[in-house]
Formats: C-alpha cells, sequence, structure tokens
C-alpha cells in the first residue's frame, strides 16, 4: 500500500500528543499507515538498492533499514518521545554505524527528501576523500561526471570558514571544501508520494546518482585501509 494522508496525520498527532498510552491505542494505525508502506518501500526500491551495491542490508525491518519512531532522549535537551519524520536507509553493515555511506528516503509532515552520503563523516574519512579528488581517482571522476549531468540531487554539507584549496579549480573545489559532504533531494510532491510511482521515481533517480555512491563507498573502504596502517 502506498503512503496516504493517513501517514501524514498519524506522523503529526502523534507527535503533538507524545504519549505512550495513546500511540499504544494508536498502534494498529502506525502499522498500517506508516510501517506497512516503508516496508513496502524497501521491496520495492530492493532491485534498485542491489545494482548498485550488493553488500547494502535491504530486510524490510524497524533496525535494519527502517528508523524507529521512537527518540533516544538520553543525551539530548529536547525530550519529546516521538519523531514526526521517518526514513529508511540502505547500507553496509549496521543501520546506526557511521563507517559507511548510506542510500536514503525520508517523510514527513512537509514532504520527502531522499540521496546520499554519511550520517557525521569522520575528519579523517574527509581527508581520505579530499586526497581522492586531488589524485583524481577513476570513481572520483565518474561520480563528478554523474553529478553534473543531473538536476535532481544537491550537494550538502559544512564548508570551512576559510578556503583551504583556493587555487583549486571551482568544480573540485565544491567537493574540497566541505567538513561533510551528502547528496540530497526534496520534494512537497504529495500526489507522487501518495502514488504508486513512487518507488520507481526513486529507482530512476538514485540510479543516476549511483556513481556518487560508489565513490563515497570507495573512500570508505580507502579510509579503512588507511586506517589499519596508521601507527598508534
Amino acid at each position: 500500500m502506498p503512503f496516504s494522508q493517513q501517514t501524514i496525520d498519524f506522523l503529526i498527532e502523534n507527535r503533538l500528543r507524545d504519549s505512550r498510552a495513546w500511540f499504544a491505542e494508536n498502534h494498529e494505525r502506525y502499522q498500517r499507515f506508516v510501517i506497512e508502506p516503508l516496508r513496502e518501500l524497501v521491496v520495492r526500491l530492493t532491485p534498485c538498492m542491489r545494482t548498485i551495491d550488493a553488500e547494502v542490508v535491504t530486510e524490510p525491518r524497524v533496525d535494519k533499514t527502517i528508523c524507529r519512531i521512537w527518540r533516544d532522549t538520553r543525551y539530548s535537551h529536547d525530550k519529546l518521545l516521538y519523531r514526526d519524520t521517518l526514513w529508511i536507509i540502505f547500507k553496509r553493515g549496521r543501520m546506526h554505524s557511521t563507517e559507511a555511506p548510506g542510500l536514503y528516503f525520508e517523510i514527513g509532515p512537509d514532504g520527502f527528501n531522499y540521496g546520499t552520503g554519511f550520517y557525521a563523516p569522520s575528519s579523517s574519512y574527509m581527508q581520505t576523500l579530499r586526497a581522492m579528488v586531488l589524485a583524481g581517482a577513476p570513481s572520483f571522476q565518474a561520480a563528478q561526471r554523474a553529478y553534473a549531468a543531473q538536476d535532481v540531487f544537491r550537494m550538502e554539507g559544512e564548508c570551512f570558514k576559510r578556503a583551504r584549496y583556493p587555487d583549486q579549480p571551482e568544480a573540485l573545489r565544491a567537493w574540497l571544501e566541505r567538513r561533510s559532504i551528502g547528496f540530497y533531494a526534496e520534494s512537497a510532491d504529495f500526489d507522487l508520494l501518495f502514488s504508486d510511482g513512487l518507488a520507481d521515481r526513486l529507482s530512476d533517480d538514485f540510479a543516476r546518482i549511483a556513481p556518487v555512491y560508489r565513490f563515497l563507498m570507495d573512500a570508505a573502504l580507502e579510509e579503512k585501509k588507511r586506517a589499519i596502517a596508521r601507527p598508534y
């Protein structure tokens, strides 16, 4: 079943009520209008994801590819119990690990967004990525071509306050001058979100950005090798 206005209504009301008792009373709505559409989307995107990277996890379960709706508030000033946005992610290894990039889709009251990138990449990872950019690694060249050839995804990520690579071409500086990096598309097209065509549209767009994901993954593998070789 596709997403619907009832999906959005549940996310909003659940967050506003912020009540374990209310959530328990409305658990069937949560399963029907939130979890089941997310599971179906995981299943329908799996062929595309396997083509992009055969090693990503594709099991359509919470904490495998689907995030939890409840929040961990132990270390947060925000003590609200529930999220009003939910996401799925395809990545190697554990869902919440930070060693590998992922391909994700997120839904919330304002629409949806999707793309590829890292959650909080390490500084050493970014150094390795920059070294590969400067070296003209083949996977980077493929990523650069793919990114330049499309207009769906935008590069994001915090940049250095002072330029570190002022002498490099502008096309390279977009990659080099960042503390973190990701690529995302966002939409408020609810007709698409609530349609059976959503998975096909996402698959087409993820295929466009696949070389970018592969470069991010190559950089992660290279960083892992460099980490093993570093003296302690």
